[in-house]
This record gives C-alpha cells, sequence and structure tokens, in this order.
C-alpha cells in the first residue's frame, strides 16, 4: 500500500474515532449548558451503551435494531435515574460538589459493570454485512459509513429538539440564564433531569456504534470520556458545532500519528491536544472566555 493509500485509510478511521469522540463531547456540553458543570461519568454511559447492546443482541438474541433502542432507552433512564438519586436531592450545592459526585458515579458505574460482564473483552457483528469500499487504494467499511449516517442524525436531531421544540428551547433559556428561566415560569431542575438524560442516551449511542469497530469493557469508559472532554474543551465548552468539529480533529491526529509514529501513543494525542488547547487558547476553537453557549 503506498504513502497515499495509507494516508487515507489513516483519514477513514480517525473519521470514525473522531465521530465518537464528537458524541461524548455534545454530552459533555449538554449537561455542561444546564448545570455549569462537567459530567466524569459521561464515560460510563458510553461503555453501558455498548454492554448492554452486547447482552441484548449477542446472549438474548435480539434483533439489532431492537437491542438498539432498548439499550439506549436503558441508559437513558440509568442517567436520568442518577441525576434524580444525586444531583436532585441537593440544595444549592457547589460545582465542586457535583463534580466530585460525578466522579462517585463514574466509579459506581465501572464496578456495577465489572460485577455484571466481568473484566472480560466483547465484540459486536457490524450493523450491515457487505465487503468495505475501495477508494484510492483505501477501504471504508460498512460500520464507519454507519457510524457517520448516525452522527449525522444525531446532530440533526439535537438542531431540532433545541430549536423547535418546548423542552429544547426551555433547555436553551436554563443555560442563558437560570434565574431568568426560573422567573417566567421554567423548571429549571427538571430541565437539569433533561440534559442528564439526552445526555445518557447520547452517550449509549456513541458506545453502541463504537463497539463492532473497538470493542467494548468496563474499562473502556475512562479513556473515552477524556478523550470526549478533550473534545469538548477544544471545540469550545458548550458550542455543539465545535465539539463535533475537534471530535474529528482528534479523532484525525491520533489516528495519523498511531498509523506514522506509533500506536503506543495514541491514548497520549487527546491528553496533548487538550493541554495545549488550555495553554494557547483555554476558550477553544469556537468558544469564548465568556463562555458563551448553544453556539451554531
Amino acid at each position: 500500500m503506498s504513502i497515499s493509500s495509507q494516508l487515507l485509510q489513516y483519514i477513514f478511521t480517525g473519521i470514525a474515532i473522531g465521530s465518537i469522540y464528537g458524541m461524548v463531547a455534545l454530552g459533555f456540553n449538554i449537561i455542561y449548558n444546564a448545570t455549569g458543570i462537567i459530567n466524569l461519568a459521561q464515560g460510563e454511559f458510553v461503555m453501558l451503551g455498548g454492554m448492554i447492546m452486547i447482552s441484548l443482541t449477542n446472549v438474548l438474541k435480539l434483533p439489532m435494531v431492537l437491542g438498539f433502542f432498548i439499550s439506549v432507552g436503558i441508559v437513558t433512564l440509568i442517567g436520568a435515574g442518577f441525576e434524580r438519586g444525586a444531583i436532585h436531592p441537593l440544595k444549592n450545592p457547589s460545582v465542586l460538589t457535583l463534580i466530585i459526585i460525578t466522579i462517585a458515579g463514574s466509579i459506581l458505574f465501572k464496578g456495577g459493570a465489572m460485577f455484571i460482564w466481568g473484566k472480560q473483552t466483547y465484540s459486536l457483528p457490524p450493523f450491515s454485512s457487505g465487503s468495505s469500499v475501495r477508494i484510492m487504494g483505501a477501504y471504508l467499511s460498512p460500520q464507519t459509513l454507519w457510524i457517520l449516517g448516525i452522527m449525522v442524525a444525531v446532530m440533526a436531531a439535537l438542531v431540532f429538539f433545541f430549536n423547535f421544540t418546548i423542552i429544547g428551547k426551555a433547555m436553551k433559556a436554563c443555560a442563558v440564564n437560570k434565574t431568568a428561566a426560573a422567573l417566567v415560569g421554567i423548571n429549571v431542575k427538571l430541565m437539569v433531569l433533561f440534559s442528564f438524560a439526552l445526555s445518557a442516551a447520547i452517550g449509549a449511542v456513541a458506545g453502541i456504534i463504537i463497539t463492532p469497530v473497538a470493542l467494548m469493557d468496563y474499562d473502556r469508559g475512562t479513556m473515552l470520556a477524556i478523550k470526549g472532554f478533550a473534545a469538548a474543551v477544544l471545540g469550545g465548552l458548550g458550542s455543539n458545532i465545535g465539539a463535533v468539529i475537534a471530535g474529528f480533529i482528534i479523532g484525525l491526529i491520533e489516528s495519523v500519528s498511531a498509523g506514522f509514529i506509533s500506536s503506543g501513543y495514541k491514548d497520549a494525542i487527546a491528553l496533548l491536544v487538550l493541554l495545549l488547547v488550555l495553554f494557547l487558547k483555554p476558550s477553544g476553537i469556537m468558544g469564548s472566555l465568556e463562555g458563551k453557549k448553544f453556539k451554531k
């Protein structure tokens, strides 16, 4: 395979994995916009989505489509339950307290997953059969096309939700000014519940679609959360478009560097990007130091 074909192959891989990082970053942004905190349990929602999907399809033999929606529904309920049980009862908690709670949630979810599924690594068959598409000497797998298609569908659904539904507009209002939103009758705590549920659902979708490519185990969520958070910071916390663009950037850099330098440095790339962004441009590529939210 020529250098150009290798580069194109790494680009295809980077786009696929970058889509996942972008979706994880979207989950971070949704909760950040609603609460001002970083949900460090977001990676566990991704992991749970993949693991539950594996159980439903590989063990219970449910059809892929049915297993997909049931898995997303279960993780959505887990996210909502986490908010109701750990966040909602608190009266005027500090941001630091909320972040510590999400760390505890991450540990709890990871421990529960290890207890249920063990330490084995599990696989999931691709969503569709068929040979890869050959483009200029590189191969684009059908699962990569599924990942990109679902990523676009999720983005379109979010745009519609936040701009054309009452709940979405209420969540945007809370993101801009919680006090003003409460004064006009919006239930701010209910919007926080919706943000955790929506964030968990997006995380579950990301976990399901990446499992056929990267496999899944109980400990996979932590690194996905780190890379998703790096994408959220690079894109500008609160900017959904920035999160997606940054996810692609990190995925491409990671894939190309792993291919041409060493795969041993793959997981360090996101941390390096995060450090550089925090040092050079803390507001991110589409953010602002004033923290403007829901930029399009």
